[in-house]
């Protein structure tokens, strides 16, 4: 199964890198794909690519969907990006 989760952008980093808080996990990704993406947006974050921007609201609604059918967010983070 693969899942595309959606992450905060805590810093930006030379090139197209960027720090971004999956859940409380800090991780290294690429933002190649989406263009004009700033720190406190949020992306669709997939194999350590961000896909698109998400509208704040919408990130918080995906968020709550995942934690209410009891997904770790902690441990798949850990695991992807």
């Amino acid at each position: 199964m693969c899942l595309a989760i959606p992450a905060r952008i805590v810093e930006k980093l030379d090139g197209d890198a960027a720090r971004v808080d999956l859940g409380g996990v800090r991780k290294e990704i690429s933002l190649a794909l989406v263009d004009g993406a700033e720190v406190g947006d949020y992306v669709i974050v997939h194999v350590g690519y961000a896909l698109s921007k998400l509208d704040p609201e919408e990130a918080a609604k995906t968020l709550a969907l995942f934690e209410e059918s009891g997904l770790d967010l902690q441990a798949i983070a850990a695991g992807s990006a």
